[in-house]
């Protein structure tokens, strides 16, 4: 927001004074917060840091330990520069204590050689510093209606992503808990470049804090999720030197006193290699005494004109904005003692609210009961109103829920199914899952009236529709499920559009011109082509409950049975939980974050070890030890590791884990996050 030192000396009202930098050129790119004139020595106490301090020297002490001490405060108290006007207390330059002093610590020391009027120069740099933070200012409103349009639009988190990677000009990517990307933005980089060994990355980025910044890779990350439920980390890559950009660089207008000066009052000429240069002053040999007895500079340092960077084709106009550091390769990341801008911070965090809120965000647009059957279903799941109140508004529509016997049902499409799954096709695009939602939804609704059972019903997902059957009794629910589940089948071939027949071909006498006939037919007819085994949808259903308080556990039953039975090929009529084992559960749970935290917890030494590690993978020895039954012999063959170099491999992640290998309890527990590491990792 602020600007440097560097470009405070290349204002115009800077420039008149033909300014020379006699020490401190390492602290040229110090942000300027503020200007201040000071003429008294102890002005260090009255300073907060970041301030450009003006004097003409008349107040400072005459001795070099005075000098010194002055020097130190300033450097201690954290000022950005010191500029001194010659003339007054100094005539040919600054007292070589005062510029080795100056130079010990860094600090920018700059004469300035002509009479120049300080208010000009407070001016001008506080002109630059307002409009600065006034582009900061509309940059951060920009962003601010930015996102509340997305969130308002419900945007999906790819077009999100893609939206602050546009405005901050720098890559970004979304992640879940298991550093698994969901969305990615390479802002015109390689995305090859970027993703490749993402998880391992990504393990190595470990920022403290919800929102802070990693200078070592050059990642600002910040912590995605709502309602207390973290699911995510947003990521954004700012290497040093990087600008925000809101519709193109914003830079201020140049201040008032930034105008051209004419070749009679203009002190400075333009040095060969870019630099500004001060006029030299007229009978300076760098050797005579001055006035108070002290040295002047010369030999104090190796430079006799302020190396003031002119502006590139491409930078700001004099007085305008320009980036802050030179800009530096992606990949080296920002350096220590660098931080991103205050902007960046702002748009990572307002897009990750933008994500949060857009998983809260049901954007398909309803009938009034279904909203109202969505609402009543989603209380019962969420809890998020009272159990009578819910049975008093669902007696209202229809569906008695009290002294019932209650099954939670849900049915879903298989997403890897060719055809139902949104495969290519004249149904894809933004509004295909939408719509099959809808269609789904539709069919279900028409198989609960065939089958005349009396259930709550909606989507409860972006892929899945459940209901809430209401039985009379125990006795009627594998009944009603079985006629459930055979009512929908036949709704759904009904749905289906009419097809013309495929022209068939005469049987051939020939096995062989048979196959070749059949061969050329399903080529001709995509359609006809044979499909995997397994119906299109799956039915499932949870355990039956008698009150309507239990009734969340059925229907959050029903929807992970429906989740782990989508690679279940067996054409059931409907899946109940013991036809789903343990690695089914667990895929089911893939995207739950709490399975995610408790994969992080068992195993993420051993992943953040085989990410710092990448030829050992010990990650690979525990599996084979576990899958061996703890048998170290079988396991070491297994892994084609010696007994010794594979007992030794067990010692180090017993270390790293903290676990003892011995265990059953604790083998258990590793097993069960290696299984869940599988099921996160597989899509």
């Amino acid at each position: 927001m602020f600007p440097t030192v560097r470009e405070v000396l290349a204002l115009v009202p800077v420039r008149h004074g033909a300014p020379r930098l006699v020490a401190g050129d390492a602290g040229l790119d110090r942000p300027v917060r503020w200007v201040h004139v000071a003429e008294v020595p102890d002005i260090a106490t009255l300073l907060g840091g970041g301030e450009l301090v003006l004097t003409t020297g008349i107040g400072l002490p005459a001795d070099d330990a005075g000098l010194r001490a002055f020097i130190g405060d300033l450097a201690d108290v954290g000022v950005s520069g010191l500029v001194v006007e010659l003339g007054r207390r100094y005539v040919s330059g600054v007292p070589r204590v005062m510029a080795a002093a100056a130079e010990r610590r860094g600090l920018p020391l700059v004469e300035l050689r002509r009479a120049t009027p300080f208010v000009r120069i407070t001016e001008a740099v506080h002109a630059l510093i307002v409009d600065a933070q006034l582009t900061e200012l509309r940059a951060t409103e920009e962003i601010h209606q930015r996102f509340t349009e997305l969130s308002v639009e419900g945007a999906e988190p790819a077009e999100v992503v893609r939206q602050a990677a546009e405005l901050a000009g720098c890559p970004v990517v979304l992640e879940n808990l298991s550093r698994q990307v969901l969305a990615y933005d390479p802002a015109g980089e390689s995305a090859e470049l970027l993703l490749d060994g993402w998880e391992q990355h990504s393990r190595r980025i470990r920022p403290a804090g919800r929102t802070a910044y990693d200078p070592d890779s050059g990642w600002l990350v910040t912590t995605v999720g709502a309602r207390g439920q973290d699911w995510g980390r947003l990521l954004l890559r700012w290497p040093a030197g990087a600008e925000l950009t809101t519709r193109g660089p914003h830079r201020p207008p140049a201040a008032p006193d930034d105008r051209a000066v004419s070749d009679d009052t203009a002190p400075a000429t333009t040095a060969a290699d870019g630099g500004v240069t001060g006029r030299p002053s007229e009978g300076y040999d760098g050797g005579a005494a001055d006035a108070d007895g002290s040295q002047p500079t010369a030999g104090a340092t190796p430079v006799d004109a302020v190396p003031v960077d002119a502006p590139s084709a491409d930078a700001a106009p004099l007085g305008g904005w320009a980036p802050p550091h030179p800009r530096r390769d992606p990949e080296v990341g920002a350096g220590p003692g660098t931080t991103p801008p205050t902007r960046l911070t702002i748009l990572i965090e307002r897009a990750a609210s933008t994500l949060a809120l857009g998983r809260l965000i049901r954007r398909d647009a309803e009938g009034l009961e279904r909203q109202i059957h969505r609402t009543l279903l989603t209380a019962l799941i969420d809890h998020s109103r009272p159990v009578d109140e819910v049975a008093l508004r669902a007696k209202a529509l229809g569906v008695t829920l009290d002294r019932r016997h209650l099954v939670g049902v849900v049915v879903r499409h298989r997403a890897d199914d060719p055809i139902e799954g949104g495969g290519p096709g004249p149904d894809t695009g933004p509004e295909a899952g939408p719509a099959r939602l809808r269609d789904l939804a539709e069919a279900v609704g028409q198989a609960l009236r065939e089958a005349k059972l009396t259930a709550l019903t909606s989507a409860v997902d972006d892929q899945a529709v459940g209901a809430l059957l209401a039985l009379p009794d125990p006795a009627a629910e594998e009944k009603a499920l079985a006629a459930f589940a055979a009512a929908l089948r036949r709704v759904r071939l009904d749905a289906d559009p009419a097809r013309p027949p495929a022209p068939r071909p005469a049987r051939p006498v020939d096995p062989a011109a048979r196959t070749v006939a059949v061969g050329a037919l399903r080529a001709a007819d995509p359609a006809s082509r044979p499909r995997p085994a397994g119906p299109a949808v799956i039915v499932a259903a949870g355990s039956g409950v008698g009150s309507l308080r239990e009734a969340r556990r059925s229907l959050v039953e029903a929807r992970q049975v429906a989740e782990a039975a989508r690679r279940d090929r067996r054409d059931l009529p409907y899946f109940r939980l013991p036809h789903v084992g343990l690695a089914g559960l667990l895929h089911l749970l893939r995207d739950e974050p709490r399975l995610q935290t408790f994969v992080e917890r068992e195993l993420g030494g051993l992943l953040v070890y085989d990410a710092q590690h990448p030829r050992e993978q010990l990650l690979g020895t525990l599996r084979a030890y576990l899958e061996q039954g703890r048998n170290k012999s079988a396991a070491a063959a297994a892994a084609h590791l010696s007994r010794p170099a594979f007992y030794e491999r067990l010692a180090r992640i017993g270390r790293i884990l903290d676990v003892d290998l011995d265990s059953v309890e604790q083998c258990l527990s590793l097993h069960v996050a290696l299984l869940a590491l599988d099921a996160v990792r597989t899509p």
